[in-house]
């Protein structure tokens, strides 16, 4: 059975470090800590008496001062791994943790799991050919040398990496190296530390190398491990779960966040926030426990964007100039069917071709696999038809030869429908109003990423109510948009409710449009 090792880097809350350590070695694990040389001396002699009669603890034997983007980060964590090594001689497994870092399962189960999952738990991807980094520096932190902090001395750092470019003081990266970047919260196997630590020793160029890199804590294991590990011992992920805000800074975890973290496919989590008393109580508990079935949902990552998203409804980007100045032709017809439920809308618009010949087309703007002609690669993708969506329609036309089109579009795409009406054609919508059932609401949450198939009754009890509302609110926009030529018909309206709207839609007579509107098992799901 696997035997952890955790690295514990902490800097604060000696507290907090003290219980922490003491929970994650009660089991039977052991522990290094390194705690910043730069923190108050008190709070460290405060740990190390606190931990004193621990003797599945250690610390580092050479404490160095940490600064952000560092190479101090490494160097801190190279020496509580070594500390680590010499003491825990029966250690299986090394687990990188900071001291914001919490167990989100049982004891038992982490040791079940790294016992059936034998690889190195280390998120790496190609430095220059992934997206890992989104903003700022991306190469640069490789081909210069970075000799000081970002943060506290921010002249410094960029003056020296300007004049560097201004000179061309370009370095080579080592050419055995392929730099991989990734999460600093890992999980290697004892025989992969042992790796990394010869290597530290043997290839000085190497570490010259690295520690004036900028941020090297999120390239340097990940790069080394690529490089001594097989690829198929490799899980290129993090067993830590954590989350950024859309500022990039990582998100807190409270008191009302256990149930979500505990469905979550992770080990740990980051960040706990100080202030949940109740649930670091909690989980320190939880790590005790034995003998508790794991409901795995993986919801957290979408609720988080679904619920940050719920301020920015309307917000987008401005027309790109070649779709404001384009036209689909002022002769020509969009009537565009408008309905959440997808299989709904399919479900008349194949009885509107049936009845009326009008070329259609089903979803293109949401469904991937739509079908669609080739068009020289407009077609290929969602974002490609969105981008250039005034081009797509009017391609389409060009296609079918006609000057009379349908398609279908979910109510949430108000900005599409604004950019149609916009436009000199003529443009006319018939929004499908449904009913919506407890269980399709749950469906359409499992559909958009919001819940999983374990996902608790609470956690459904609570985005059930905010999803109807978000529906709604939808189709109250397009309402409040006052478009012209729009029409609505409804789940809970009389067939013949429907013939006017449906006869205004299609420009078609009222026998047409009934024989429209009595679909068979139109609203059924």
């Amino acid at each position: 059975m696997a035997k952890i090792a955790f690295i514990l880097l902490c800097h604060k809350d000696p507290e907090a470090i003290i219980q922490q350590a003491q929970q994650l070695t009660a089991t039977g694990d052991c522990m290094a800590i390194h705690f910043d040389a730069s923190a108050p001396a008190a709070d460290f002699h405060q740990i190390t008496a606190g931990l004193a009669d621990n003797p599945n603890v250690i610390f580092a034997k050479k404490r160095v001062k940490c600064g952000w983007g560092e190479w101090s980060l490494v160097q801190a964590t190279l020496n509580a791994m070594q500390a680590a090594l010499d003491a825990f001689p029966r250690a299986t497994h090394f687990y990188m943790l900071s001291g914001d870092c919490m167990a989100i399962k049982t004891s038992e189960y982490v040791h079940e799991y790294l016992h059936e999952h034998d690889c190195d738990f280390i998120e790496s991807f190609d430095f220059f050919e992934s997206d890992w980094i989104k903003t700022g520096m991306k190469e640069d932190r490789l081909i210069y040398r970075h000799f000081f902090n970002e943060r506290e001395q921010k002249n410094l750092f960029y003056k020296a990496f300007h004049l560097q470019k201004r000179l061309g003081l370009k370095r080579k990266i080592p050419e055995d190296l392929q730099i991989q970047i990734g999460s600093q919260w890992w999980c290697l196997r004892r025989p992969t530390v042992e790796a990394v630590m010869e290597m530290t020793k043997r290839r000085r160029d190497v570490m010259r190398f690295f520690r004036t890199t900028w941020i090297p804590d999120e390239t340097f294991f990940q790069t080394l491990v690529r490089h001594l590990i097989p690829a198929d011992e490799i899980n290129g992920r993090t067993l830590t779960f954590l989350m950024f805000t859309d500022y990039g800074m990582p998100l807190m975890f409270y008191n009302d966040h256990y149930d979500m973290l505990l469905n979550q496919d992770f080990l740990f989590a980051r960040k706990i926030s100080p202030d949940a008393a109740e649930l670091k109580q909690r989980l320190g508990k939880l790590y005790a426990s034995s003998g508790i079935d794991f409901r795995i949902s993986g919801e957290g990552p979408s609720l988080f964007k679904f619920v940050t998203e719920r301020g920015r409804v309307g917000r987008r980007f401005a027309n790109r100039f070649w779709e404001t100045e384009a036209t689909l032709g002022r002769e020509r017809e969009l009537m565009i069917l408008v309905c959440k439920k997808w299989h709904v809308a399919k479900r008349l618009l194949g009885k509107i071709k049936q009845e009326t010949n009008i070329p259609a087309i089903d979803y293109l703007f949401h469904e991937e696999h739509t079908l669609l002609p080739d068009l020289g690669g407009i077609q290929a993708t969602i974002e490609k038809r969105t981008r250039h969506r005034r081009a797509l329609i009017r391609m389409l036309f060009d296609y079918f030869q006609t000057n009379r089109m349908i398609i279908c579009m979910d109510p949430g795409s108000l900005d599409l429908l604004h950019d149609f009406y916009n436009d000199r054609s003529i443009t006319r919508a018939l929004e499908i109003q449904c009913e919506y059932s407890e269980d399709y609401l749950k469906g359409h949450a499992s559909r958009i990423g919001l819940a999983g198939e374990t996902t608790p009754k609470d956690t459904f009890d609570r985005i059930l109510p905010t999803i109807q509302r978000d529906i709604e609110d939808e189709s109250d926009a397009i309402r409040d948009a006052n478009f012209e030529n729009y029409g609505r018909i409804r789940q809970v309206d009389e067939v013949g409710d429907f013939l006017k709207p449906i006869a205004e839609f299609l420009s078609v007579s009222e026998d047409k449009a009934r024989a429209i509107a009595t679909t068979p098992h139109l609203f059924a799901d």
